[in-house]
Parts: C-alpha cells; sequence; structure tokens
C-alpha cells in the first residue's frame, strides 16, 4: 500500500492514498462504493478546519496558494497569514474559503 503521511506538530494528522487503494480499503471494510463526491457537492464538516487542516486541504485539492486567495478575494500573503494561525478570518472570509473548499460551512 502506497500511504503518504502528513504530520502536525510530530502526530500524523492525514493519510493520503492513491484512490484505487482507498476503494478497496472500503470494500473490504463493507463501505459503500467509495465514489467520490461531485465537485459541486458539498462536504459536510463536524468542525471548522484548524489553520495546518486548511492548507492541507488546498493542496489537496490541487490550488496554490494564490488560486485560493483570489477565488475568496483576499491577498495571497492574508490567506498564508490564515494558514499559519496568524489571522483569524472574518465570517465573509471563512464563508467564502468553505465554499472554495466544498465544504458546506465553517463553523461560527
Amino acid at each position: 500500500m502506497n500511504v503518504q503521511v502528513i504530520m502536525r506538530d510530530g502526530e500524523a494528522e492525514y493519510a493520503v492514498l492513491p484512490w484505487s487503494e482507498y476503494q478497496a480499503l472500503l470494500e473490504a471494510a463493507g463501505i459503500g462504493s467509495g465514489a467520490p463526491a461531485k465537485a459541486d457537492t458539498p462536504v459536510a464538516t463536524a468542525a471548522p478546519p484548524r489553520p495546518a487542516q486548511l492548507s492541507a486541504l488546498r493542496e489537496a485539492q490541487g490550488l496554490s496558494l494564490e488560486q485560493l486567495a483570489r477565488s475568496v478575494g483576499i491577498s495571497p500573503s492574508y490567506l498564508g497569514m490564515i494558514e499559519r494561525g496568524e489571522r483569524e478570518p472574518d465570517s465573509a472570509i471563512r464563508r467564502a474559503l468553505a465554499r472554495a473548499l466544498g465544504f458546506t460551512e465553517w463553523g461560527a
């Protein structure tokens, strides 16, 4: 199995694996078909992403810092500060980030 582990503060936070291997795991566990959500289908989140998660989510979707920032209407440097936890985005920016990343909501 080819798995990439993304660490945060010395602890494993994400595991990234090829789609075919993910589907095989789901099948072995007897869970659904593993069909991907459509690009325009929002993904529900249990909690708002932490700054490091935002960066990982952006990268997982193949978006550069500049691409996501421009799509949300903020500067790349401001998005970088949000990702590093140096700034807390207001509710309008959180909603725009959630939409751009395909989430139904991003907390209050």
